[in-house]
């Protein structure tokens, strides 16, 4: 019981950890310019 509730705390933490990073590098509009680019630069 143990083990199942700290399984689903650390998903949940680590999902709130990459959405976290994912509201950072929004934040530096460089950096989603230059994503932006690659991602269009393969087509």
């Amino acid at each position: 019981m143990f083990m199942r509730i700290f399984t689903k705390l650390m998903l949940t933490a680590a999902a709130l950890g990459v959405l976290a990073a994912v509201f950072s590098f929004y934040g530096h509009g460089d950096f989603v310019m230059s994503m932006a680019n690659q991602v269009w630069g393969c087509f």
